[in-house]
């Protein structure tokens, strides 16, 4: 799945309900329940899927993981936009949209 750049700023990520993950010391595992596959992330990438999974849109989990780390935004921008674009081409997250009602 391609998304434009602008288009997974503005995005709501969260993980499907055929993942399942766990946050260990050294790393955070995803298992997608679908194709039998585990994915391993370090510490850092769980944190971002976490600011990712728990914020409004991309580019607040950025602003989340860059002040948590001291991070220049546009270091952690780029990081987190590669992590999100291999986790949507794994089928490991997907894009949410809500409507204007709720």
């Amino acid at each position: 799945m391609t998304i434009e750049r602008d288009d997974l700023l503005d995005a709501c990520l969260r993980l499907p309900g055929h993942v399942v993950h766990r946050s260990f010391i050294a790393e955070t595992v995803l298992l997608n329940l679908q194709t039998g596959n585990y994915h391993g992330l370090n510490p850092v990438g769980g944190a971002m899927l976490e600011a990712v999974n728990d914020a409004p849109s991309v580019r607040e989990a950025i602003e989340r993981v860059a002040d948590r780390y001291s991070e220049d935004p546009a270091v952690v921008e780029a990081d987190l936009l590669a992590l999100c674009s291999s986790l949507l081409d794994r089928g490991l997250m997907e894009v949410v949209t809500t409507s204007a009602d709720e």
